[in-house]
Parts: C-alpha cells; sequence; structure tokens
C-alpha cells in the first residue's frame, strides 16, 4: 500500500467511525501532517480523494469538512469496507446490505437462468463445487468460492448496468460472507440452498432461480440476525477490533488533550485575575 493510500485509509475510516463528524473541521494540515506522518503533498491528495468520495469538502474561510452521510459515495467500495472496518457490521447495515441485495439478486438469478452462456454455467457448477470442497472437506477457501458463485450470476444476467455493479455486489458480499459463513454448520446448511440456485440456472427455470436464491437470502438475513442480536460485536473480525480500539485510543487521546488545554487555560486566566 502506498502512504497516499494509507493515508487515504485512515482518514477514510476515522471519519466512517465517527471520529470526525458530519460538519465538523479536520485538524488543520500542519496537525494532521503531524498525527499521520506524512507530508503536506501527500495529505492534500487524500483529502482530495476524500473529497471526490463525497466525504469532505473545502470551504472558504472554514477549512475541510465532513459532509453528511447522504453525501457519501455509499457504493464506493472503499467506503463500503471502511464503514464495515470502522464499525463492524451492525443491525442497520447489516439490514441495508441485505435489502440492496433482495433488490438485485432474484432478478440477476432469474434474468441468469435465460441468458448464462455455457462457459457462465462452468464458472457457476466450479464455483459451487468449490464452496463443497472448501465446506465438507475444508479444501480452499470457502469465502471466495461463495463470492464467486453469486459474483457468476450476476454477470451471467447479461445486463451492462447490472454488470457495472459487479465490482460494488462483490464487495458487498464479502462483507457478509465473511461474517455469516463464520456461524456453526452455516456452511454445510447453505449448500443445498446454493444448489437449488445453481439447478435452476442450468436448467433453465427463471422463477424457480429467483425464488431459490430468495430462500437463501432468508437464510443468511436469519443467521445475521441472530448473530447480531445474540453479540452486537459479531462481526467484527480480530482485525477489526484491533482497528476500532485504535480509532477509541486515538480519540481519547485528543480528548485528553484537549481537557488538558482547558486546564492550562483556566490556570492561566485565574494568574491573570490574581
Amino acid at each position: 500500500m502506498t502512504l497516499y493510500h494509507d493515508t487515504l485509509e485512515r482518514l477514510g475510516k476515522d471519519i466512517c467511525a465517527g471520529r470526525y463528524r458530519p460538519g465538523q473541521v479536520i485538524p488543520a494540515e500542519p496537525l494532521l501532517c503531524a498525527q499521520l506522518g506524512v507530508s503536506r503533498i501527500v495529505l492534500r491528495e487524500a483529502i482530495k480523494g476524500l473529497a471526490s468520495k463525497g466525504l469532505l469538502e473545502a470551504r472558504r474561510r472554514t477549512g475541510t469538512v465532513v459532509l453528511e452521510q447522504n453525501r457519501w459515495s455509499l457504493l464506493d467500495p472503499e467506503v463500503m469496507i471502511w464503514r464495515a472496518d470502522a464499525n463492524g457490521v451492525d443491525l442497520a447495515l447489516g439490514s441495508d446490505i441485505m435489502e440492496l441485495r433482495r433488490i438485485i439478486e432474484p432478478a440477476a438469478a432469474r434474468l441468469a437462468a435465460e441468458r448464462a452462456r455455457p462457459e457462465e454455467l462452468a464458472a457457476l457448477r466450479a464455483a459451487y463445487e468449490a464452496m463443497a470442497a472448501a465446506a465438507v472437506d475444508g479444501q480452499g477457501d470457502y469465502v471466495a468460492a461463495d463470492i464467486a458463485f453469486h459474483s457468476t450470476i450476476i454477470r451471467a444476467c447479461s445486463n451492462p448496468f447490472v454488470t457495472q455493479l459487479q465490482s460494488v455486489m462483490s464487495t458487498v458480499l464479502r462483507i457478509c460472507f465473511e461474517r455469516v459463513a463464520a456461524v456453526p454448520g452455516g456452511r454445510i446448511h447453505s449448500l443445498p440452498l446454493h444448489r437449488r440456485v445453481c439447478e435452476a440456472i442450468e436448467q433453465r427455470r427463471p422463477s424457480e432461480a429467483g425464488d431459490a436464491i430468495i430462500a437463501l437470502l432468508d437464510d443468511a438475513e436469519s443467521d445475521m440476525r441472530r448473530l447480531l442480536n445474540a453479540d452486537p460485536g459479531a462481526f467484527l473480525t480480530p482485525a477489526q477490533k484491533a482497528s476500532a480500539a485504535e480509532i477509541q485510543k486515538r480519540a481519547d487521546q485528543e480528548l485528553d488533550r484537549k481537557k488538558s488545554d482547558k486546564a492550562l487555560e483556566e490556570r492561566h486566566d485565574r494568574s491573570v485575575l490574581i
């Protein structure tokens, strides 16, 4: 990762985690450069990158301001990952992700059953077999195979607008699968549901393909809600917990610094009065 991308990611995660809140002016360049250990050139490029994603806006006589979340490019894969990494997947974000999947995937499955080319059918079957090998025999990467399965369906619907969403959907799917796949027994349980989808598309049965993927989404959402209701932190990976802890530590340090500065100002004011 380049210094630019590291700076972009650190600031992006800080914003997504709420360290810098909407309407707040981020620290001045010298302070941010010192905090991040980067030059002004790198910092300015990172701020431009965040502005292009709708997170920041430079304003005359004010500074660089964090924008409201409705201005963010929420479908930007990096913004999606930052949100999930900064705070984990809470029930609200998880529900939003599942709604997006329900809007896109059933229709994509029906179209794939009508339009999939032989090589796409072969890729779908290969992805399913890779999932089975990983779930049953522990061979291979289950999450990667699951993403390949669903990405193939999106590609096979042969709609250029939906296909353009593939990178977005791959990110959405990874956020879901890396967490839901951790449910005990969930991988084995989901295999028959994936097989139904695969066979319906192979056999050119659009209605059944749509119904099968809805059943699969129902099951995935049930797992997600069960996990989150039992443990709101269940969808935080160890790396995400460490990242959240680091962000909280930096926020606490900033709060301590402000308290210290205020105490010094109060002592100074008292000495002046004396």
